[in-house]
């Protein structure tokens, strides 16, 4: 491979037709040029210009190597501005996992307002469980994910990002059941919607019913918070979710909260990443964005 400069001055000589001219546009003097591109003859063993009285002019196979010259050139060009452009935040993606419930009621907000200032940047969405997200991460296929914690995993770096508060949540045609404190026994005692089996949520209320030795079986078992605020308005039981998500329909009345004689421990969500590997600028100026806008106690 001949030294890079040289091609550009062969270039500029080639587009002026003239010594002096290239090195003008190149501020460098001219017998640079002249010297340059004698070494880039001698080089590849070919002439590639004529020297005339004037100036200069391509020979044959000179004018075969600039069309080479120039097509890489303009390649290196477009490569740079991309660059420039990833830089700035013109162009680039985000590659972004999350549970069903926290891209509609956590990411959403924040996609929405990242996308009108960063309206160049693809926002890639993939959704699962905690476990498919930290394996998606791991192998690359993902920037960032938010995820249920605690997160034991040694490849990937976690940074908290909102507290969770839980509850259960029944229909007015259990009213009745409002009006008490209840055990973990009565609540194990009505018809239960929880959750698919392996996500966090699940796991966390299982854990719940276990350390209070009960060992409960769900009438049903939905897959995202919209199907569980749906049958338990229309009065199949008391579901299990995030106080957040359903805020709205507890102010409406359409779902109300049954009071526990303990109060269900807070849960945390995070971003993981991977400890091994620097995120796109547009990732992180997303992550940047996310965890400011979600900031709160612990």
């Amino acid at each position: 491979m001949l030294n890079l400069e040289w091609y550009r001055i062969f270039l500029h000589t080639a587009r002026s037709g003239n010594f002096t001219k290239a090195a003008q546009v190149l501020h460098i003097t001219q017998p640079s040029v002249s010297y340059a591109v004698k070494q880039m003859e001698e080089a590849l063993g070919i002439r590639l210009f004529h020297r005339l009285s004037k100036g200069v002019e391509l020979t044959e196979e000179g004018r075969a190597l600039l069309g080479y010259v120039d097509e890489s050139f303009a390649l290196l060009d477009a490569a740079q501005q991309h660059l420039h452009n990833l830089k700035q935040l013109t162009e680039g993606e985000v590659r972004i996992g999350a549970s069903e419930s926290l891209i509609k009621h956590l990411l959403l907000p924040q996609m929405n307002r990242f996308h009108e200032e960063y309206p160049g940047i693809r926002i890639r969405l993939s959704h699962g469980s905690t476990p498919q997200l930290t394996q998606r991460l791991r192998e690359g296929l993902i920037d960032c994910a938010i995820v249920h914690m605690p997160v034991e995993d040694p490849q990937l770096e976690l940074r908290r990002l909102a507290r969770l508060e839980d509850c259960f949540v029944v229909g007015q045609a259990y009213r009745a059941w409002t009006g008490r404190t209840l055990s973990a026994a009565d609540v194990a005692g009505l018809p239960l919607l929880l959750l698919s089996e392996g996500s966090s949520t699940r796991v966390f209320v299982e854990r719940w019913f276990t350390a209070r030795g009960i060992a409960v079986k769900p009438d049903m078992e939905l897959g995202s918070i919209d199907l569980l605020t749906a049958f338990a308005r229309q009065g199949y039981g008391a579901a299990f979710m995030t106080r957040s998500f359903v805020e709205e329909e507890l102010r409406s009345g359409e779902l109300l909260e049954l009071l526990l004689d303990e109060a269900l421990p807070h849960r945390s969500i995070g971003i993981a990443t991977r400890r091994d590997r620097a995120l796109p600028l547009a990732a992180e100026r997303f992550m940047d964005r996310l965890t400011a806008g979600n900031a709160g106690p612990d």
